[in-house]
């Protein structure tokens, strides 16, 4: 009898997962009927998944400060997402709006690193190998877009400090993870939570019309963009830029592409990203890959983008999906993401 082979590490532990288990409820929808029954249900399985949820609280906003940019404005803004939580934003308003004028609002994500502030052009330095972000709060708002861009939980403002993480030996998004997790949440889940109490935000101001907003981000950005974009119809247009991938991907050529503040949990019982992508369909959404991007490759970033495409023909929604590989890096396309926005949610006159 030929001896069995041991599993003993984690990641082969995964892979033999991968190959000897079937997500529940991996998108196979040929109809349109097919295609709703289908988003029902994933829809609640990743709301399940995502676990307790916050107490909803007032979001008592201040205006921190204004700063007069030439031809915008940026505004440093702080709002309660929930009971023990604040978030400190910056809001960019493009000037020359006409008295009771209301434009679209875009929530502009900031990726894994400094935070918020290089979405509106601060904290670069040469020490940055590229301003892979393109500053697109400050962009949005010149085309003439009100963008908010927050920091997230374990970044900018909301950085915990190096003690209590034990840097530079851990990620402070994964301690984080594991801290809250004491308390029955996931860290995507209350990441999301703060992403949709942004949304309210932008509503309550009366530049924004609340009917017609946007979200665009870049890396863990792409990630907010997707779940977000993905649990709140709010968002009319979205632009997820090199996140779309597989986790066989993560598994392997990637070596643990993940952390603590983009893990969903059980993700891989019910779908894969590209699943959780389909659930913004028929809403418009922009898919950007970069052919150089060297955490979420080409080959198999395409492959997701097109099990997305099946969603959105499946929904009857095929031109609302738009794929946008570029030849760059780690990066957001600007000049096609503010081409997106002008036709999905143009500024009328």
């Amino acid at each position: 009898m030929p001896a069995r082979t041991r599993i003993l590490t984690t990641q082969q532990e995964m892979l033999a997962r991968l190959r000897a288990e079937r997500p529940a409820l991996t998108f196979r929808a040929k109809t349109r009927e097919e295609w709703r029954q289908w988003r029902r249900a994933f829809h609640r399985a990743i709301v399940r998944s995502l676990g307790r949820l916050p107490e909803r609280v007032p979001l008592r906003p201040e205006i921190l400060e204004r700063t007069d940019c030439g031809d915008y404005l940026r505004e440093k803004v702080v709002f309660d997402s929930e009971r023990f939580m604040s978030v400190p934003a910056w809001v960019t308003v493009p000037k020359g709006l006409r008295r009771g004028e209301r434009r679209p609002g875009i929530l502009v994500a900031h990726g894994h690193g400094i935070g918020k502030d290089p979405a509106v052009g601060l904290g670069l330095d040469a020490t940055m190998a590229t301003d892979y972000q393109k500053q697109m709060a400050v962009q949005l708002a010149r085309a003439g877009y009100l963008c908010i861009a927050p920091d997230w939980r374990c970044f900018g403002e909301r950085k915990d400090t190096d003690e209590f993480v034990r840097r530079p030996s851990r990620d402070g998004c994964n301690v984080a993870y594991l801290g809250i997790g004491y308390f029955g949440f996931h860290l995507l889940g209350l990441q999301v939570w703060d992403a949709r109490r942004a949304l309210d935000y932008l509503q309550s101001r009366p530049e924004v019309d609340g009917a017609r907003l946007g979200c665009i981000g870049c890396s863990f950005g792409g990630t907010m963009t997707t779940y977000t974009s993905a649990l709140d119809t709010r968002i009319g247009a979205a632009v997820i830029v090199c996140y779309l991938s597989t986790l066989e991907d993560a598994f392997t050529r990637g070596n643990g592409n993940y952390c603590g503040v983009q893990y969903m949990p059980g993700l891989r019982q019910y779908g894969d990203i590209a699943e959780v992508a389909m659930l913004i369909a028929p809403r418009p959404l922009m898919i950007q890959i970069g052919e150089r991007d060297q955490c979420f490759v080409l080959d198999d970033a395409v492959k997701t983008a097109r099990r997305v495409e099946r969603a959105y023909r499946a929904a009857g929604a095929a031109g609302n999906l738009e794929l946008d590989v570029f030849p760059g890096e780690h990066e957001i396309d600007d000049p096609k993401a503010l081409d997106f926005f002008a036709q999905r949610l143009p500024i009328r006159a």
